[in-house]
């Protein structure tokens, strides 16, 4: 009966012992005529292996305008809580842990996301099996206001898998909260996903038109629906069968009764890596950096187009489709992952330090002190300093105790945003020449905040140098971006960028010796937010603009959805292929 199923696709399984005294080295087996590409094989190093970004392609909105969001100094007179987001970076969507074998399972599944809390802040979840009943507990908030410890009682087991959220709304986008789960006519499966499906829409509304009732605005419902459908045997099947008509990025865990399975899509857009505890659990998570504290040990990641299915009988691994060219997001190593994770094979942290050497070999300039804007600058900037031999100081002081959330001050002060999260100090600043280091630029409008500020604070000039091309182009592969139009450096060439942020120079990392530094591995990361050139085509995606409404997981209908969004040129390029002019 499964061989109709999977005529379509062809794969090898091997048995691995599950709960070895020490982990197994034996290789995964894949069956060669299903990875097109030779160079793929298990023994091939992590580091070539590598993957890419994304972007939420259909969402349903609340009344609330984007723009007082993304304005520091929007007023909502009906409401005295003003939201000052001054990041203006891109935000990565969500941050997945999967774990088999561990009697403490929810405990070190809480533990992780908290390690992962960087890739989402907005709302987590967990998902556990007990008795073969998933029992879940999921909230909006940061992990450690969502779950207790009598939430944590609530989710005995030995499995589980959890996930934390970005989105844009408040307490009302709970019901799009993951993990999700589902009951089907075979059992219920849990399912949590970190990525963006370009042909959401399409998919959509084809399982519509076939009945299906959709409770959620997230793409990853469509892949529980697509699960229910199918009629592959057994389990696992099933999930291969949906995920081969997905388009896009996908690094998802899956939770049924007595299985966990991890899957990533053949691009390898987002990350995904496997590990194991010394009593023998099986851990999967986002990045490395879970692993680490929870004290599980890195195995490997799991490879593109791959499905690793874990029970009691041990590690099943499968090709899911003929592997395509991987193409990592770069971004994970620009801003994303935390600096101790290791990412697609390479060091996070010896990656900042790099791109910061960099920019002091070819942009040098005369200064007096390196500073960064912390957190994810300050890598490259002790990287810039010591290339430079100059001291790098703590010139700014982020507080790591400001929300998302403030009560608007009654007196108008400038940058007030920008001010609550980062502080100069005057004694490093005062009379200096400073380089300022910082990951990118997406807007520019917290960059000339920052600007103002360190002069503000005495500095005598203030050089600004980013560990990152300029970016050009929205991410359609699970990185919430701008829409086109409201990039700076779309719009402007370096010297009016350096003119709107008010810097005495300004200096970007170069696109040419960004994959200089990655070497042999260069063609296997995504560049589209730099190039505006789309590994896969989002054809059918809209992006945000200034003005449109935001998502609140209740409010709003699918027809709502043309008046906030614009559609994606038919072209495969959405930014300027050429760069910024």
């Amino acid at each position: 009966m499964a061989t109709a199923h999977i005529s379509s696709f062809s794969y090898s399984i091997e048995k691995i012992q599950l709960f070895p005294t020490r982990p197994s080295q034996k290789p995964f087996s894949f069956n060669p005529q299903t990875l097109q590409n030779p160079s793929f094989s298990p023994q091939t190093p992590s580091s070539q292996f590598l993957s890419h970004i994304h972007k939420t392609p259909f969402k349903i909105f609340s009344k609330n305008p984007i723009s007082d969001i993304i304005s520091s100094s929007a007023t909502n007179p009906a409401d005295p809580f003003i939201d000052y987001d001054d990041d203006d970076k891109p935000r990565e969507e969500c941050g997945v842990v999967g774990i088999y074998g561990d009697p403490e399972a929810s405990r070190l599944c809480y533990l992780a996301l908290h390690a992962l809390q960087h890739r989402g802040q907005e709302g987590a979840g967990i998902v556990t099996v007990h008795n073969n009943v998933l029992q879940s507990v999921t909230g909006v908030g940061l992990v450690s206001e969502v779950f207790t410890e009598s939430k944590l009682r609530q989710l005995p087991g030995k499995s589980a898998i959890g996930h934390v959220r970005y989105s844009t709304a408040g307490a009302s986008m709970l019901k799009n909260v993951q993990p999700f789960v589902a009951g089907y006519r075979f059992g219920s499966v849990g399912v949590a996903h970190n990525g963006n499906l370009v042909n959401y829409r399409s998919l959509r509304a084809m399982l519509e038109e076939n009945g299906s009732i959709f409770n959620t605005s997230s793409d990853t419902e469509v892949v529980l629906h697509l699960i229910a459908i199918s009629k592959a045997r057994p389990f696992f099947l099933r999930i291969v069968e949906a995920c081969e008509q997905l388009e896009g990025a996908y690094s998802m865990v899956f939770l049924t009764e007595d299985k966990l399975v991890a899957v990533r899509d053949p691009f390898g857009f987002r990350p995904l890596v496997m590990g194991r505890r010394s009593n023998g659990a099986v851990v999967f998570a986002s990045e490395t950096c879970a692993l680490d504290l929870i004290e599980a040990t890195y195995e490997r990641e799991v490879n593109p187009g791959e499905v690793l299915v874990v029970d009691k009988e041990g590690i099943q691994s499968l090709c899911l489709m003929p592997h395509q060219e991987q193409k990592a997001c770069i971004f994970e190593h620009i801003y994303f992952s935390l600096p101790n994770s290791v990412v697609f094979g390479r060091s996070v942290y010896e990656s900042r330090r790099e791109f910061g050497e960099i920019l002091a070999t070819e942009s040098p300039v005369d200064c007096d002190v390196v500073i960064a804007v912390p957190d994810s600058g300050v890598v490259a900037a002790l990287g810039y300093a010591a290339k430079a031999g100059v001291p790098f100081q703590q010139g700014l002081i982020r507080s790591h105790y400001v929300g998302r959330t403030f009560i608007e001050p009654s007196q108008k002060i400038r940058d007030f945003g920008v001010k609550l999260k980062l502080a100069p100090v005057r004694a490093v600043l005062e009379g200096k020449r400073v380089v300022v280091v910082d990951d990118s630029i997406v807007r520019g409008t917290t960059s000339s905040k920052i600007v103002r500020l360190l002069k503000e604070a005495g500095a005598k000039e203030v050089h600004m140098r980013i560990a990152s091309p300029p970016i050009i182009g929205s991410c359609y592969y699970g990185v919430d971006t701008p829409s086109t139009e409201e990039l700076i450096s779309y719009r402007m060439n370096v010297e009016e960028v350096r003119e709107f942020i008010g810097s005495d120079s300004l200096a970007f990392l170069s696109i040419q010796s960004l994959k200089k530094l990655l070497g042999s591995d260069s063609p296997g990361y995504c560049y589209a937010c730099f190039s505006g050139k789309y590994p896969v085509e989002p054809r059918e995606v809209k992006v945000k603009r200034v003005g449109d409404f935001v998502d609140d997981g209740l409010n709003g209908s699918l027809e709502s959805i043309d008046g906030g969004w614009v559609e994606v040129p038919g072209n495969q390029t959405v930014g300027k292929s050429n760069g910024p002019r």
